[in-house]
């Protein structure tokens, strides 16, 4: 009788094992995977060895938008993930100087960017960036501290996996779509 028992036992682990992975690899493939933070180039916003979980499903139904925290595939190396902000959406113009971030949007109005997450300014000079059709224009939040648009140019679309959903370690900053915006201009 026991070993029947030892035998249902191990059924009953292999099915529970198997439902499990049925149901955990496809929401990791293609709805949500960790991300941890790595250096200082989004602080305040993001401290290095923040645990977040990405959101990689919402692009699939709506393009990334102005101010969104993302996390792609570096275009020089794309085996490396990178976390940073949106500033410039396709089709846009991105004019930095030293201290303020501004765009012309595709209908031709000039925005200042809203740029309070911002602590340590400094965009390292002037330059002018025209964006095309699928291409974005990413800034980290520490300026001085970030590899981003500034340095490698802009961000294809098929390069943007996600954005941050969750921020769960540390617990004491644990919150739903961390580093966003709560009023976008």
């Amino acid at each position: 009788m026991s070993e029947e028992r030892g035998e249902n036992f191990f059924t009953e682990l292999l099915k529970f094992i198997i439902i499990a992975a049925a149901i955990v690899i496809p929401v990791r493939i293609y709805v949500a995977q960790p991300f941890i933070v790595s250096g200082a180039s989004m602080e305040p916003t993001f401290d290095n060895g923040e645990y977040l979980i990405v959101d990689e499903l919402s692009y699939r139904f709506n393009g990334p938008e102005r101010y969104d925290v993302v996390i792609f595939r570096y275009p020089r190396n794309p085996s490396e993930f990178f976390i940073k902000r949106i500033v410039g959406l396709p089709n846009e113009t991105v004019h930095i100087n030293e201290t303020e971030v501004s765009v012309t949007r595709k209908d031709g109005a000039n925005i200042a960017l809203d740029e309070r997450y911002v602590r340590n300014k400094g965009n390292g000079g002037a330059s002018v960036v025209n964006l095309g059709e699928g291409e974005y224009f990413v800034m980290g939040d520490n300026r001085p501290a970030s590899s981003d648009s500034r340095v490698w140019g802009t961000l294809p679309r098929e390069n943007i996996t996600g954005r941050a959903l969750l921020r769960l370690f540390p617990l004491r900053d644990f919150g739903i779509f961390p580093g966003s915006v709560s009023e976008k201009p």
